[in-house]
């Protein structure tokens, strides 16, 4: 049985009972997919114990029209939890993460400045400030991110080497559906017939010549571009179907 922590003290004061034994930590923003559950099974393989959070975090929200449509699934993100076997569940009010009113902040200041940091002003430092935040509060041997957000995951391992933070963070492929979409919460939000467009996204990513022409054909079909750039050895590319953001790299 998954058991529950919405306290930070309660979890704090838990974690000292259960010392000598290894801990994976999975951070999510909830309304949970496969993606998510094989971060939480890989981390159930490799350590003795496991930890999830579900936060949907305020500070990384540019759109406040985002933040409001993010989808939240409680009831449904718990029973997935249960039925792996997922040990812990952290899942705190807003209150209980940013007592600060979040004056404190992490920044960087290359990386989080192009892609999605170019275009999602603040985004970065909302993301680092509270995978910073949870590595400090779970003290997890291992944490687990996918490399569809590769980003992120890039800023994430920088800011642990930085801060000489003792947690390890493990980087794991991202999941597809049948027809090559990346697996995001976000897929939800789409209509039908966007779902069925936003499947060219990742063909045309890996298809096409050079980014511009991903650009153009990608244009042709409907989507509205962010960015299409190559970075790090891929081809990382964020774009809109009505109002639902996808990203993803090849």
């Amino acid at each position: 049985m998954t058991q529950l922590f919405q306290s930070v003290p309660e979890w704090q004061e838990f974690k000292k009972t259960i010392s000598g034994k290894t801990l994976g930590f999975v951070p999510t923003m909830g309304a949970l997919h496969e993606g998510h559950l094989a971060l939480m099974k890989k981390s159930m393989t490799e350590n003795d114990l496991t930890a999830v959070s579900i936060f949907v975090n305020p500070t990384q929200f540019n759109d406040p029209n985002d933040l409001t449509h993010y989808p939240r699934t409680p009831k449904e993100d718990f029973a997935l939890l249960e039925s792996i076997g997922v040990p812990y569940l952290i899942s705190p009010e807003i209150s209980e993460l940013y007592p600060d009113q979040y004056r404190y902040q992490v920044s960087e200041k290359e990386e989080s400045k192009i892609l999605c940091g170019a275009h999602r002003p603040g985004h970065f430092d909302g993301v680092l400030t509270i995978v910073l935040k949870l590595l400090n509060l779970t003290q997890a041997d291992r944490a687990y991110f996918g490399e569809k957000d590769f980003q992120q995951l890039r800023l994430i391992q920088g800011m642990a080497k930085a801060f000489f933070i003792p947690t390890e963070i493990i980087a794991c492929p991202t999941l597809r559906e049948q027809d090559g979409l990346a697996m995001s919460s976000r897929n939800r939000r789409l209509t039908p017939e966007q779902r069925k467009l936003a499947a060219t996204f990742p063909k045309v990513l890996r298809e096409a010549k050079t980014p511009e022409k991903a650009i153009q054909d990608l244009r042709t079909q409907g989507f509205d571009i962010d960015y299409i750039e190559e970075h790090w050895g891929r081809r990382l590319g964020a774009v809109k179907l009505g109002a639902v953001r996808l990203i993803d790299n090849v």
